[in-house]
């Protein structure tokens, strides 16, 4: 079963012992600001480019979702997306912050709040891709896999 829903206060570390709880957790999928995150991911993310809006819904939709809110303006600042079976694997993906609060703790906030959740299902592997974050990640927990020699990918084939 997927992670329950959680809605929270969060308190960005800038550093030891100093925290700002402007922002709130949350993995209501009915939370998340899907045209915001369209956005996001089809114009500014990498590995989701040109993404159409109903591709994007139906990932929400068949998805567990986790976003970090601005407590004074409500507007969605972080996203992130995991896509499990609820027992033995997950995917991690889509984690995206918005450029504006990049810097200020809040991917750092989203990835503590997500592994709590992942740590509650205590799933044997979680997999993520990133070309740019390893050191974020591995403060998590994250590492590189142990033998990437054994995993494969398939990729669409274009139709005519």
């Amino acid at each position: 079963m997927p992670p329950g829903r959680v809605a929270r206060h969060v308190g960005i570390r800038f550093s030891e012992g100093m925290t700002d709880a402007a922002y709130t957790f949350s993995s209501d999928r009915t939370a998340m600001q899907r045209e915001l995150v369209h956005q996001w991911l089809s114009t500014q993310a990498y590995w989701a480019m040109g993404r159409e809006r109903a591709v994007q819904d139906a990932a929400i939709d068949a998805s567990t979702n986790f976003g970090m809110f601005d407590r004074a303006s409500g507007r969605q600042v972080a996203y992130a997306r995991l896509v499990t079976d609820g027992v033995t694997f997950a995917w991690l993906c889509d984690v995206f912050v918005d450029p504006a609060v990049r810097g200020q703790g809040v991917g750092g906030a989203l990835i503590e709040n997500v592994g709590a959740a992942l740590d509650r299902l205590n799933l044997r592997r979680v997999a993520l891709a990133t070309s740019t974050a390893h050191g974020l990640y591995a403060k998590f927990g994250f590492a590189p896999m142990t033998a990437p020699e054994h995993w494969m990918e398939r990729r669409a084939q274009p139709t005519t």
